[in-house]
């Protein structure tokens, strides 16, 4: 059997008619990434979403979220970014009652094969993430009680730099080296999967690969300068699916989101065509 998660990450969504940034209007990206899925051959087994679900965390965006993911017809995960609410998001979505009722939203369920385990980064009112020590503990004993499954550990901040510095300085500045630590100990961990760059970026990490994807919006400018100013761009939005195929290796995608011309065959009978 095989089986799919599809990562979204960084939505931004605002109260409807609403910008973010003064600029952009986040709603339509998100619609265009949900009908990209919905074409897909296969539909995934489940969607988990890396955070950043809102722009400012408002009862009203969380109303807004909810009525643009409702096509989604597969289970869907919900963590908080550093512009998300946790009380207002366990508020607006009462029905998800993995997400818990106080503290941290962590979780650990199975879809298909795999295990997803969600690590909650949030610093409430900072940009930056952290990782303490209890939500560490959490984390270790989750592992410990999966140690027979393929494990997707899912986080909002990643736990490596990317060398977009002014993204590392509202990076994850504490607890990365006590997570490597941990997860170099557990080879059944076939990714960790976090948002918060809006950007596709992959790192060796404790043993196994941790990945950003892209946002279905608007992407991180591209800068690897020190001092490069903050910006973001409006290059292709996308987001990814990580497969697992039966007895295999977890293979991730970033897909691009939108229409595209094609396809188009290389071949024409047997021969290419000239």
């Amino acid at each position: 059997m095989t089986t799919s998660l599809l990562q979204l990450s960084d939505l931004h969504i605002r109260e409807p008619g609403r910008l973010a940034y003064g600029r952009i209007n986040t709603a339509p990206y998100l619609v265009q990434a949900i009908a990209s899925i919905l074409r897909l051959s296969q539909p995934p087994d489940a969607v988990v979403i890396t955070g950043d679900l809102t722009d400012f965390g408002r009862a009203a965006e969380y109303a807004h979220l909810r009525e643009l993911l409702a096509p989604l017809a597969v289970p869907v995960y919900l963590m908080p970014g550093n512009h998300d609410d946790r009380t207002q998001l366990r508020q607006s979505f009462p029905g998800h009652s993995y997400l818990g009722k106080e503290a941290f939203v962590q979780y650990s369920v199975a879809v298909g094969a795999l295990q997803l385990i969600a690590l909650d980064t949030v610093v409430p009112g900072a940009s930056e993430g952290s990782l303490c020590e209890k939500r560490l503990t959490w984390l270790a004993r989750e592992l410990e009680a999966q140690r027979g499954r393929p494990v997707v550990i899912a986080m909002h901040h990643p736990p490596f730099k990317t060398l977009v510095g002014h993204m590392d300085d509202i990076g994850l500045l504490s607890g990365a080296a006590e997570l490597e630590a941990l997860v170099s100990r557990y080879p059944n961990v076939e990714r960790i999967v976090c948002g918060h760059l809006h950007r596709s970026i992959q790192v060796r990490f404790g043993g196994t690969l941790a990945a950003t994807i892209p946002s279905p919006a608007h992407q991180v400018r591209l800068d690897l300068a020190p001092d490069a100013a903050s910006a973001w761009v409006l290059e292709p939005p996308g987001f990814g699916l990580h497969v697992l195929p039966d007895g295999g290796r977890l293979v991730s995608h970033t897909v691009a989101s939108g229409m595209y011309d094609g396809p188009f065959p290389f071949h024409e009978g047997a021969a290419l065509i000239d």
